[in-house]
């Protein structure tokens, strides 16, 4: 064995940090973006919003003057320090063009174009969605308790009670025990107290399951109708499956007064605690917006309320009148390229969203002209091939980015769907197929809705071989239950 020293030449792909950003920055979506960029123009003071009014302008310029001295930035600087070179473009800072380098770097800022739509008043959330206060059914419940008259020992059982009962409002029944012995109750004493609490409001609330549920709602609010009651205690396993003739047989009734009993069960509600659930409504704005101009599709970009980023004129006034020591011009100097890359990186971005959604409109010129029935079968490669990029880049684009269009207003990644080969015609989307069996289940009679098997013939017929276990697959997704479930009872 010996050592030997020789040469290899080889490639390989270096990530830098520059290209990392630009990449990060191609998937956020929009609000992340906006996020990101008021993060950068806090901790760069290089960078600055050319959008904002004069007064809050020259503020910010004074505190940026403020915060810059205390790094070591002055107005008047004594001679500058020479420094020794070091690696890559950083050389001796008397010998350099800072002015050069500055107009170099000055050229880049980012505006958002004038062709963004704007919003009136009347398109924004009102006042009362934005302030609106939220209690919760643990609040709710708590507060009532607090009027109830109960002894120490109940009072804390109550409590525990409501600590347990579950976002649909639902109280795990085998708890009960436990909470009476450790609070020093007998069983039929803890009974009691969920009794109390059941006829809390909502009506029904602490229920151990669907049936004790509905029967405390339907003796609170129809007193009288023995049906109804009749129906929820022993038959509501029928209900759920459909079977009308076992009711009919045992209660002696006929289908007009099943019919009545099941409108009266229809006003109940299984879960009274979803009212009280905390709800988070995301308001979705879109990134680019498609407008039909003539018969030509227009893609604009929607820049309203990005900020306009600039380099600042007073740290370019630094460098420009050499009155920056060495260790101030390499801060402005690391500052100056961070400020280039991010307006750089958001070019590249808004460039890439937008030749992305002119491929998609190009592609799918049919659906915004006519509908979603229409939409054609598209891959991430059929873009990628059409704008000269990778799939990874049109993924990344393509994720939690949406576009409004004459149809609506759709995630970019609704235009990519697989292929559905059909035996007469061109090839279909799948979506197509979806909104199909969503059309032909509208249109079915409520007696005699239609199966999987009998949707996958209604689609063969057109021309769509499909599997029946496609068709459920799609059904599914669009949340409509199986036949079973759709057939009504009377």
């Amino acid at each position: 064995m010996e050592l030997k020293q020789y040469l290899k030449m080889s490639q390989q792909l270096v990530m830098t940090p520059q290209l990392q950003q630009a990449i990060r920055l191609l998937q956020l979506s929009r609000p992340e973006l906006f996020e990101t960029i008021q993060k950068e123009l806090v901790e760069n003071p290089v960078l600055e919003d050319a959008g904002l009014d004069g007064e809050r302008t020259d503020r910010t310029r004074e505190e940026r003057r403020a915060e810059a001295q205390a790094d070591g930035v002055s107005e008047r600087v004594a001679e500058p320090e020479r420094a020794a070179p070091e690696s890559g473009d950083v050389v001796d800072p008397a010998n350099r063009d800072w002015e050069s380098f500055v107009e170099n770097y000055n050229q880049y800022s980012y505006s958002p174009g004038s062709s963004g739509v704007r919003y009136g008043d009347d398109d924004l959330p009102t006042l009362e969605q934005t302030v609106a206060g939220h209690s919760s059914l643990d609040d709710h419940l708590t507060w009532q308790l607090g009027l109830t008259q109960l002894t120490d020992s109940e009072h804390r059982v109550a409590e525990r009670i409501i600590g347990n009962i579950d976002g649909i409002g639902r109280f795990n029944g085998e708890l009960l025990a436990e909470i009476a012995e450790e609070e020093g109750l007998e069983l039929d004493e803890a009974e009691a107290v969920l009794e109390v609490i059941q006829e809390f409001d909502p009506i029904g609330v602490g229920a151990r399951d669907l049936r004790e549920c509905l029967l405390i709602q339907a003796r609170h609010y129809y007193p009288d109708e023995d049906l109804v009651h009749a129906i929820l205690d022993h038959h509501l396993e029928h209900i759920e499956k459909r079977n009308v003739a076992p009711i009919l047989k045992d209660l002696g009734i006929d289908t007009d007064d099943l019919r009545d009993a099941m409108e009266l069960i229809g006003t109940l509600e299984p879960k009274p605690g979803r009212n009280f659930a905390e709800e988070t409504t995301h308001y979705i704005t879109p990134d680019v917006y498609v407008v039909k101009v003539g018969d030509e599709y227009i893609v604009q970009l929607n820049e309203d309320g990005m900020p306009k980023l600039r380099i600042s004129n007073f740290y370019e006034s630094q460098i420009k009148g050499g009155n920056a020591d060495t260790k101030t011009r390499d801060f402005i100097q690391e500052k100056f390229r961070s400020a280039v890359w991010l307006i750089r990186s958001i070019h590249q971005r808004q460039g890439t969203i937008r030749k992305v959604t002119e491929s998609i409109v190009r592609f799918q010129r049919e659906f915004l002209d006519r509908g979603v029935e229409y939409l054609r079968p598209l891959i991430l490669r059929d873009v990628a091939d059409d704008i000269g990029m990778h799939e990874s880049t049109i993924s990344r684009v393509t994720t939690n980015k949406y576009v409004h269009t004459p149809q609506g207003i759709f995630e970019l990644k609704y235009f990519f769907n697989s292929r559905i080969t059909t035996t007469s015609g061109p090839d279909v989307a799948s979506e197509s197929v979806k909104q199909r069996i969503k059309k032909l289940i509208g249109q079915e009679e409520p007696g005699h809705p239609l199966s999987d098997q009998a949707l996958c013939e209604m689609l063969a017929e057109e021309g769509m071989e499909i599997a029946r276990r496609t068709v459920a697959k799609y059904r599914e997704m669009l949340n409509i239950p199986p036949s079973s479930k759709r057939k009504k009872l009377y």
